[in-house]
């Protein structure tokens, strides 16, 4: 008798990535103060998923409401290609002087950067596709953590009134300033993610004072 019904094929992903992935095996906690963030930002050849590459990822670490000073994260990968009005945002030239690893090299570290924790961003899903996209180019599955949209997020925290209505998006430059924070490192990965890093922990002070917050809501 023919099986028709043939097991799927496991497919064997390098060792880096089946420890990053065997970190999502247990649930996550429920208690916010014992919840792992980590604040992401990246500089990019442009915009575009399938032909553009990351050139910088910059991240901070927080737990029970504050930054771990010394859990930063920051790499500069080496790309064949630079878009000449982009370089005149993020600054990042072809013959800098950082030093630069290759995409691979530069997921590896990042994976085991953030383990399970929950990702932060700006914006999050360009960040999130564009990291998503390089994984592929290496065979690899999608991200698998929870992503929070710090944009999304400041939106749900206002109240919206007839005199005060919400925008369809907020920009890191309209928050920086409406929470009063420093811009000095603006348009560097490193630097966005701290200013997203303020925003959101200011966001959720906002977001735990309302009446129906919760964990699992934060995290849906």
């Amino acid at each position: 008798m023919i099986n028709w019904f043939k097991k799927k094929r496991k497919i064997n992903y390098p060792d880096f990535w089946e420890s990053y992935a065997r970190q999502f095996n247990d649930k996550l906690s429920q208690d916010l103060n014992s919840i792992r963030f980590v604040v992401l930002d990246t500089e990019t050849t442009g915009f575009d998923y399938e032909n553009d590459r990351v050139l910088s990822i910059g991240a901070l670490s927080l737990k029970n409401s504050t930054i771990i000073v010394n859990e930063s994260f920051e790499v500069f990968l080496d790309q064949h290609f630079y878009h000449a009005k982009n370089v005149e945002i993020h600054g990042i030239l072809k013959d800098g002087k950082q030093d630069r690893i290759t995409e691979l090299e530069a997921l590896m570290l990042f994976l085991e950067f953030i383990g399970n924790a929950v990702l932060v961003a700006h914006h999050a899903r360009f960040d999130i596709n564009m990291i998503n996209h390089a994984l592929k180019r290496h065979g690899m599955p999608k991200l698998k953590n929870k992503v929070l949209d710090t944009s999304v997020l400041f939106k749900k925290s206002l109240i919206a009134t007839p005199l005060s209505r919400t925008q369809e998006a907020y920009t890191l430059d309209y928050l920086a300033d409406k929470f009063d924070i420093s811009t000095k490192d603006r348009h560097t990965a490193l630097g966005d993610a701290y200013i997203t890093a303020i925003a959101f922990l200011k966001i959720l002070v906002k977001l735990k004072a309302q009446r129906n917050f919760s964990v699992k809501k934060l995290l849906r």
